[in-house]
């Protein structure tokens, strides 16, 4: 049988190869050298995935493969990367080169300042000390609290690897250097939002210690609002006032609320202030909606920054809700993006909002102030259990004779069974709530995020 080696494996093969044959050859010629001096002259990252597999760089992270470059390695004892004492192969040590992985042990913000990003050589006679750039993990951002924040008002930026942040560049290239509060661990920071942020919207680039990160690019993203009770999209009602269950126009509310990040203009109560209480077991509460057939056009309105290509887990619907007091056990926001469902309803392009139900408990969910709610597309029910593409929830939006996309508050029994769509026995009857639930800028965003390259 004859095998036929795929060329995309020999570069990385031969790389190798030539590596353990320099080693092999070198490390039989330099047995003189033990425990002599030593010198560090460069660092290599090796990267079979890289289209430069064997990289000078001037920095590495944790878990990465190094190729140190020198001399007087013959006989090495020890390795320490940032006073890490770290585990190195003989076999991969010759007299001028030798290869050690950075342990994911290695400290690095809590290293000591002594050695920080350092790399010292030991052997029984001499070390050398050579200053090298050592960083945790790429970062990662996994939220912004409030992704339409006013001009300067805080946001916190959660994920992962968010240490000793120097900047944070805005949607319109307006950079903030100052004012920037760091977690230790890196799993947040804050950061107040400047002025002439671009209404386009786009990421933030955010410069840490480990390196630079950007948040999907969704940041600001006023072309993509559906609805903001002040001039974007269209507020629409019917039937005859009172008429309560219908959110009018003389129910939306202006005042300012909220602690931190506050309110934008005119916002929707889903419990007006007419109401005192919505019933246990009332299925279409309150309802809200936007103008609807021959007024929403979101093909000309999103197509050209979310192509219509755009697989559904890159493409969201983004809201800002303010919850003032706790709100739990009853009731919950019906997202629809039609006017075509009844009450009850756990099937079609709906999504049912219950920021309450965490791990199958009920669980009180209040806002100090405006925070951001984003769901992407593919949570739908009628798109959740296949792949899609925005093309699909245009044209099922087309097909409609209702266009109208819309909220309302239902407060009817949750059943776990429903929430999973698995079998089970686990619900929670509703109760009546007087409970206060505000949103505000209903909007259509993406969800792709720029890659950062160490090495642009």
């Amino acid at each position: 049988m004859k095998y036929i080696l795929n060329k995309k494996y020999w570069a990385p093969i031969a790389l190798l190869g030539m590596m353990v044959f320099s080693m092999l050859f070198t490390s039989c010629d330099n047995n003189d050298s033990e425990g002599g001096s030593m010198t560090i002259t460069r660092v290599f990252l090796e990267d079979i995935n890289s289209s430069v597999p064997d990289r000078e760089v001037s920095f590495a992270r944790l878990g990465q493969l190094l190729r140190i470059e020198g001399s007087g390695f013959t006989g090495l004892k020890k390795v320490y990367i940032n006073g890490y004492s770290t585990y190195f192969n003989v076999v991969f040590v010759t007299n001028n080169s030798m290869l050690v992985s950075i342990s994911a042990d290695t400290p690095v913000s809590d290293a000591d300042p002594s050695v920080r990003n350092t790399i010292r050589f030991v052997n029984d006679s001499h070390e050398v000390t050579f200053s090298f750039e050592i960083r945790a993990g790429k970062p990662a951002i996994s939220s912004i609290s409030n992704t339409m924040p006013n001009p300067g008002e805080t946001i916190i930026v959660s994920g992962s690897g968010l240490t000793e942040v120097s900047k944070v560049v805005f949607p319109g290239n307006i950079e903030v250097k100052s004012g920037i509060t760091s977690d230790e661990d890196g799993e947040f920071f804050t950061v107040t939002v400047p002025n002439g942020v671009s209404d386009n919207g786009g990421s933030l680039f955010v410069q840490t210690s480990n390196g630079g990160v950007y948040s999907p690019a969704y940041f600001n993203c006023k072309r993509g609002i559906i609805l903001d009770f002040d001039g974007r999209g269209q507020h629409s009602f019917w039937g005859n006032p009172p008429a309560e269950g219908m959110i009018l126009g003389t129910d939306l509310e202006s005042a300012s609320i909220g602690t931190g990040n506050l309110s934008h203009g005119k916002y929707v109560p889903h419990r007006p202030a007419r109401l005192t209480s919505i019933a246990a077991a009332t299925g279409r509460a309150t309802e809200v909606w936007t103008g609807g057939t021959g007024v929403d056009n979101w093909r000309a309105q999103f197509t050209p920054f979310i192509p219509t290509t755009t697989p559904l887990d890159k493409v969201a619907f983004q809201f800002d809700i303010y919850v003032p007091d706790a709100w739990k056990d009853s009731g919950y926001l019906k997202i629809c993006t039609i006017n075509n469902f009844n009450a009850g309803t756990w099937s079609g392009g709906v999504y049912n909002y219950i920021p309450w139900l965490v791990d199958g408990k009920s669980v009180a969910f209040q806002t100090t102030g405006w925070t951001t709610v984003t769901i992407p597309l593919n949570k739908f029910y009628q798109w959740s259990k296949e792949a899609a593409t925005f093309e699909t929830v245009l044209a099922y939006r087309e097909a409609a004779t209702y266009q109208n996309f819309g909220i309302w508050f239902e407060n009817a029994d949750v059943k776990m069974k429903d929430v999973l769509g698995t079998e089970s026995t686990v619900e929670f009857p509703s109760k009546a709530t007087s409970v206060k639930v505000y949103t505000d800028n209903w909007r259509i965003v993406p969800l792709d995020t720029p890659v950062y390259n160490d090495f642009n």
